[in-house]
């Protein structure tokens, strides 16, 4: 993911000020690419650099927010980027190893982070689910902007089903595993027979 085109990206729908961008990010591209409000207000200044962005006639006034629109270089920059083949991004999640070794020097308490986590995803899928229904009532008869925004949030609502089934399912194993009673020692092997020496 590229910040600079995410910015750009929210900046076609909308032109903003810089707060007004961080602001917007946090509630829409954020949840997929997260920027701090640094970050985005140095990626402004590149992009006027870069000539794909400017920003409008100051109103007047002390204090008034420089509000950004996207220059025709920017939206043909943004169209490339999309066009451009991506092969998808193998798993890379550092989750995935612990789970691996709490199977070989567990248990652990690694159960307790996992309901942490379960309850973080309970509560992401809650806020994406909220805009669903606030923003996507009848997206079936939504323009194609509307479709494909909503096949975004879509795509996070489905993710964050699979983290919690798949958290669920984690807590089971580990918990049934710590309920497993002791193994019995291994039985002990008869003695070696006494070697009598011939007569």
């Amino acid at each position: 993911m590229s910040l600079p085109h995410a910015l750009i990206t929210a900046l076609v729908e909308q032109p903003s000020s810089g707060s007004d961008l961080a602001g917007r990010f946090d509630r829409s591209i954020g949840f997929f690419w997260h920027a701090t409000h640094q970050q985005i207000y140095r990626e402004l200044g590149r992009l006027e650099e870069a000539g794909w962005v400017e920003p409008l006639p100051a109103e007047s006034g002390r204090g008034r927010k420089r509000v950004y629109r996207v220059l025709p270089a920017g939206r043909a920059e943004l169209q490339r980027w999309v066009a451009e083949q991506q092969d998808p991004k193998p798993l890379r999640d550092e989750f995935m190893v612990r789970l691996r070794a709490e199977a070989v020097v567990g248990p652990t308490a690694l159960a307790t982070d996992i309901r942490r986590r379960l309850a973080l995803h309970q509560q992401k899928l809650a806020v994406y689910q909220a805009i669903a229904a606030r923003d996507f009532a009848n997206v079936e008869d939504g323009s194609r902007k509307q479709q494909l925004q909503h096949l975004v949030l879509e795509a996070g609502i489905v993710q964050e089903t699979q983290w919690i089934a798949f958290s669920q399912k984690a807590l089971v194993i580990l918990e049934q595993a710590q309920n497993l009673p002791e193994a019995p020692p291994p039985p002990k092997s008869p003695p070696p027979p006494l070697l009598i020496p011939p007569a």
